[in-house]
C-alpha cells in the first residue's frame, strides 16, 4: 500500500511540480487575502471553567445585582488633595471625561453626598445633601469623613488621604446586552432541555451575531480607553495618574497579544534565516524553509479568519509554535537530502528527492502524530481557550506536515542539482562527542537520570496553582501599576461576594428558580472579570433592589451582619468590606449611639435615592430575605491562598456564626478563578497521562515492541518531569498558559526519540553492533535533532522579551524541556538501547570507536 502511495506521490507531486506549486500558490493567495483580518479575543472564559456550577450561580447573582461597566482613574496630586488648585484640576478632568462619547457619568470626591461634614440629622436626609463643590463646606471635616466614613474610607480616598479614585461610568449598550441574553437563553435551553433543529439554527445564529457585534463593541471600548488616556496625559504633570477597569484591561490584553505575535513571529523568522544560513550555508536551504514557514502561518491565519476562530491570550503563541514546528520538519528533510547526496552523489535530483521523501515520510508522520496527540490532549482542561489552542495546534501541525512534504520536494526537484557535494558540518563532531559520552559514561548517565527522576518527583509534589493575576504583567505596565495602587490604597482588587439567605426563606428560594433569562455578561475578558473593579466601586455607588420588609433590616439582623462584617474585615487577606453593616455603622455615628427598629424604619424611609442606591439596594433583596456582603481581597498579597481563604471564610460562617451551609453562597471572580486554578493541577495530570498512553500505543504500532515503546518514552518522561519538577522547586505556579508546557514538551520532544529509534532500527541490521550503530545515528539523525532542538530552544527563548509573564515562562520552560529532550535522545536513550538491546542480541565492537558497517548477505 505504501509503495502505491509513493508511486502516486511521485507522479502527482514530483512529476507535476510546477502545476502543484501554481495551484498551491493560488490557494495560499486566497488565504493570505483573509489572513490580515483575523480577530483576537481577550476572553473571560480564560478565567473560568466551562461547566462550573459556580459560574451558573454567579450569572444569576449578576442579574439580581445588576452592575454598570466603568473605568477607574486613580489620582494622586503632588499637592494636598483638597487644595483649591487640585480640586479645580480634578473638576476639569471630570468634566472632560464626562463629555466623552459613551460615558454616562463620572463619580468622584467632588459629587458624592457628604453625611458627616458635619453630621447630618436623620430627619434632614431627604432635604438634599451637600457635596464638596457646595459653598461653605468645611474641608477639614470632609477630609475626616473621607478618611473615617464607613462608605468612603479606603475606597474613594486612600488611608493617607493622598489618592482618590474617579469612576467613569460607561453607557450600557442595549444591543450588546440583547444579543448576549439571546445567546445565553438558547445556551441554557440546550443544556437543560435540548434544542430542535430550528432552535439549533437560532442558537448558531445567536452565537454568530454576538461574536460579530462584540468586535464592534470592543473596538468602541478600545477607542474610548485610548481617548481617556489622551485626556489623562494632560494632567500627569501635576499628579500621578493610573487607569484601571475591565475595558482598559481588555484593550491592553489584545494589544499585548498583537504585539507578541508581530514581534516574536518576526523575531523567529529572522532567527530562522540566521540559523539556516549558519547550518547549511546555501541560499536555497534558507529561502525554501522560510517560504514554507510563512506559507504555513498564512494558511492557518487565513483559515482561522474564514471560520471566525479567534485567538485568545492562551493561543497568542500559536504563530511562534507553528513556525518552529514547520521549520523542524523542513530541517529533517534537508539534512536527509544532504546525507543522501553526500553518500550517493551520482543519483539524479529526482532520485535524491524521492529517496528523501521515502525515508522521512514515515518518521515525520509519526512525529507529527505525537505532536497532534499532545496538543489534542489539552481538551481535557475544561478551559475554553486552552481547548481551542489544542485544536488550533492540532490542525496547524497537520497543515505544516502537508505543506512541507508538498512544497519542499516540489521546489527542490525543479532546481538544478548542486555541483558541490555537501560536506560534514561541525555539528557532526559535536554530536559525535555525545556518542562518546554515552558509551564511556553510561553508568553515570543512568545514575544521574535516576537522581533527576527523584528530584523531579519531589518538585512535582510541590507544584502549586496559586498565583497572583497581577504577576501576569510586567511591573512597568499600566495594568500592573493600576492594580497595585488600587489594592494597596483603595481597598483591594479581587471581589468575593457572600450571599446569605434568611433560614425561613432558604428552602423557598431553593425550590423556586427564576424563569427569567439569566443575564450573561461580557465574554470579552469581561463581566466575569468585570467584578474585579465592578464591585470595588460600581456596587458601592449604585444598584437596584426591592423594597419589602426583611429580617435583615432589623437591629437583630443588622447586628448579625455587623459581627460578620467586622470579622471578615479583620482577616489579613481582605481589604474593604461593604454590607448593610456599613449603613448601620453610619447611622450609629449620626445618632451618637444605639438605634432601635422604629428608628431604622424611619431612617430607611427618609433616605434619599442617592444614599439608598449606595448603601441598601446593592446589599439587600428584601422579598428573598437575602443579604450580600462584598469583600475586596488583596490580590497583591503574597500570602494569599485562594482555596484556603475561601475555606476559612466558609468555616467561619458555618462553624462560628452558626449559619446553615445551604443558606450561604460564596461567589464572585475569586471563586471562579480559584475553581479554574484548582482544576489546572488535576487536568495537567490527566493531560500527561493521556499523552503518554497515546504515545506509548503509537510507539508500539510503529516499532512493534512494548520494550522499545517503554525505552522511547522514558527520556521524554524525564524531560517533562524536569520542567514540572523545576517549576515546583522554583515556586513557579501553573496558570492558564503553563498548563500547556508539559503536553507541548512531550509532543515535540518525543519527536527526537521517534527519529532516533527509526534511524537506529534502520542502521542496526548493517552490523548488529549497538555501539557502532549509536555512533552512526549520532552523526546522521543526531545532527538533525541537534539543529531542530537548537531552533526550538532559541526560538522559544525569544518569548522572554514579552510583557506578558505567562508568555515568558512558556518560552523559557518550553525551551528547557526541549533541551532536556535533546539530552535524553542523545545520552539516555542510546544508553538504554545498549543496555536492554531491544532490537535483539548484538556483536561486540571496538571499545571507544564506532565499528565500520558490515555488509550482511
Amino acid at each position: 500500500m505504501m509503495e502505491r502511495f509513493f508511486q502516486l506521490y511521485e507522479c502527482l507531486i514530483l512529476g507535476k511540480a510546477k502545476t502543484v506549486l501554481l495551484l498551491l500558490t493560488l490557494v495560499l493567495a486566497f488565504l493570505a487575502y483573509h489572513a490580515p483580518t483575523f480577530k483576537l479575543d481577550a476572553s473571560a472564559d480564560a478565567l473560568v471553567l466551562e461547566d462550573d456550577q459556580d459560574l451558573e450561580y454567579f450569572r444569576e447573582f449578576a442579574k439580581r445585582y445588576a452592575t454598570q461597566d466603568f473605568l477607574v482613574v486613580t489620582f494622586t496630586p503632588q499637592e494636598d488633595l483638597l487644595a483649591d488648585a487640585v480640586l479645580q484640576r480634578l473638576d476639569a478632568l471630570t468634566d472632560e471625561l464626562r463629555k466623552l462619547e459613551g460615558v454616562a457619568s463620572v463619580m468622584s470626591v467632588l459629587n458624592v453626598p457628604l453625611l458627616q461634614s458635619p453630621n447630618v440629622n436623620i430627619n434632614e436626609l431627604g432635604d438634599g445633601l451637600k457635596t464638596l463643590q457646595d459653598e461653605g463646606v468645611d474641608r477639614e471635616l470632609v477630609r475626616q469623613e473621607f478618611s473615617t466614613s464607613p462608605i468612603y474610607a479606603n475606597m474613594l480616598v486612600s488611608p493617607d488621604g493622598k489618592t482618590t479614585a474617579l469612576q467613569v461610568n460607561i453607557e450600557n449598550d442595549a444591543t450588546y446586552r440583547k444579543l448576549l441574553e439571546r445567546r445565553e437563553r438558547l445556551r441554557d435551553k440546550e443544556k437543560s432541555e435540548g434544542l430542535d433543529e430550528a432552535q439549533r439554527l437560532a442558537y448558531k445564529s445567536a452565537q454568530q451575531d454576538y461574536k460579530d457585534y462584540s468586535v464592534e463593541f470592543n473596538q468602541r471600548r478600545a477607542k474610548m480607553v485610548a481617548e481617556v488616556r489622551v485626556i489623562l496625559e494632560k494632567y500627569k504633570d501635576n499628579a500621578d495618574i493610573h487607569l484601571g477597569g475591565v475595558s482598559m484591561i481588555t484593550a491592553d490584553m489584545i494589544d499585548f497579544v498583537k504585539k507578541d505575535m508581530l514581534v516574536f513571529g518576526s523575531g523567529i523568522l529572522v532567527f530562522v534565516v540566521i540559523l539556516l544560513s549558519v547550518i547549511f550555508r546555501r541560499p536555497r536551504w534558507v529561502w525554501i524553509p522560510l517560504l514554507i514557514c510563512i506559507s504555513t502561518c498564512v494558511a492557518m491565519l487565513g483559515f482561522l479568519t474564514l471560520v471566525d476562530w479567534r485567538m485568545t491570550v492562551v493561543s497568542s503563541n500559536f504563530v511562534a509554535l507553528l513556525l518552529i514546528i514547520t521549520l523542524a520538519i523542513c530541517v529533517h528533510l534537508v539534512v536527509r537530502y544532504r546525507e543522501l547526496f553526500a553518500s550517493e552523489p551520482e543519483l539524479s535530483q529526482h532520485e535524491l528527492v524521492m529517496q528523501t521523501v521515502r525515508s522521512m515520510l514515515k518518521p515525520c508522520i509519526y512525529t507529527a502524530l505525537t505532536t497532534i496527540v499532545a496538543f489534542s490532549s489539552l481538551v481535557v482542561s475544561g478551559i475554553r481557550p486552552v481547548i481551542d489552542f489544542g485544536w488550533m495546534m492540532t490542525l496547524g501541525t497537520a497543515v505544516a506536515l502537508t505543506l512541507v512534504f508538498i512544497i519542499l520536494p516540489a521546489i527542490v526537484v525543479l532546481l538544478p542539482k548542486s555541483e558541490t557535494v555537501p560536506t560534514v558540518a561541525g555539528s557532526t563532531v559535536f554530536t559525535h562527542k555525545f556518542a562518546v559520552v554515552a558509551e564511556r559514561y553510561g553508568k553515570w548517565i543512568l545514575l544521574i537520570s535516576a537522581l533527576l527522576a527523584v528530584v523531579c518527583a519531589i518538585g512535582i509534589s510541590r507544584l502549586q496553582v496559586e498565583n497572583r493575576f497581577i504577576d501576569f504583567f510586567d511591573s512597568k505596565t499600566e495594568i500592573y501599576q493600576g492594580m497595585e495602587l488600587i489594592d494597596a490604597q483603595l481597598g483591594g482588587t479581587i471581589p468575593l461576594e457572600i450571599v446569605i439567605t434568611a433560614e425561613q426563606q432558604a428552602n423557598e428560594n431553593a425550590k423556586v428558580e427564576s424563569s427569567d433569562d439569566i443575564e450573561n455578561f461580557d465574554d470579552e475578558f469581561g463581566d466575569e472579570f468585570d467584578e474585579e473593579f465592578d464591585d470595588d466601586f460600581g456596587d458601592d455607588f449604585g444598584d437596584e433592589g426591592d423594597s419589602a420588609t426583611s429580617v435583615w433590616f432589623t437591629t437583630q439582623g443588622l447586628s448579625e451582619i455587623e459581627r460578620i462584617h467586622d470579622a471578615l474585615e479583620a482577616m489579613p487577606e481582605t481589604g474593604k468590606v461593604l454590607s448593610l453593616a456599613t449603613l448601620y455603622k453610619l447611622m450609629q455615628d449620626l445618632l451618637g449611639g444605639g438605634i432601635d427598629d422604629v428608628q431604622l424604619a424611619v431612617a430607611k424611609d427618609s433616605l434619599p435615592a442617592a444614599i439608598s442606591d449606595i448603601m441598601i439596594r446593592p446589599y439587600l433583596i428584601e422579598d428573598r430575605d437575602e443579604t450580600r456582603i462584598s469583600i475586596r481581597v488583596k490580590e497583591t498579597s503574597r500570602e494569599l491562598n485562594r482555596a484556603e481563604f475561601l475555606q476559612k471564610v466558609r468555616a467561619y460562617l458555618v462553624d462560628e456564626v452558626g449559619l446553615q451551609p445551604e443558606n450561604v453562597q460564596l461567589t464572585g471572580l475569586l471563586v471562579l478563578y480559584n475553581n479554574m486554578l484548582q482544576s489546572l493541577y488535576s487536568s495537567q495530570i490527566l493531560t500527561i497521562a493521556a499523552v503518554f498512553i497515546a504515545i506509548m500505543v503509537m510507539f508500539m504500532v510503529l516499532f512493534g515492541s512494548l520494550k522499545i515503546a517503554i525505552l522511547g518514552i522514558l527520556p521524554n518522561m524525564l524531560a517533562a518531569g524536569m520542567v514540572l519538577g523545576g517549576m515546583g522547586l522554583a515556586g513557579i505556579p501553573l496558570d492558564m498558559m503553563t498548563i500547556t508546557i508539559a503536553a507541548i514538551a512531550i509532543g515535540i520532544g518525543v519527536d527526537n526519540a521517534v527519529h532516533y529509534l527509526h534511524r537506529f532500527r534502520a542502521e542496526f541490521p548493517k552490523d548488529r553492533d549497538y555501539i557502532a550503530t549509536m555512533y552512526r545515528c549520532h552523526e546522521s539523525i543526531g545532527r538533525a535533532l541537534y539543529y531542530t532542538s537548537v531552533t526550538v530552544i532559541i526560538g522559544f527563548s525569544i518569548l522572554a522579551l514579552s510583557n506578558f509573564r505567562p508568555s515568558i515562562y512558556f518560552g523559557l520552560l518550553t525551551g528547557a524541556a526541549m533541551l532536556g529532550a535533546l539530552l535524553g535522545a542523545l545520552l539516555l536513550l542510546p544508553q538504554l538501547l545498549v543496555l536492554f538491546k531491544p532490537f535483539g542480541a548484538g556483536v561486540a565492537s571496538a571499545e571507544g570507536r564506532p565499528k565500520p558497517a558490515v555488509e550482511r548477505g
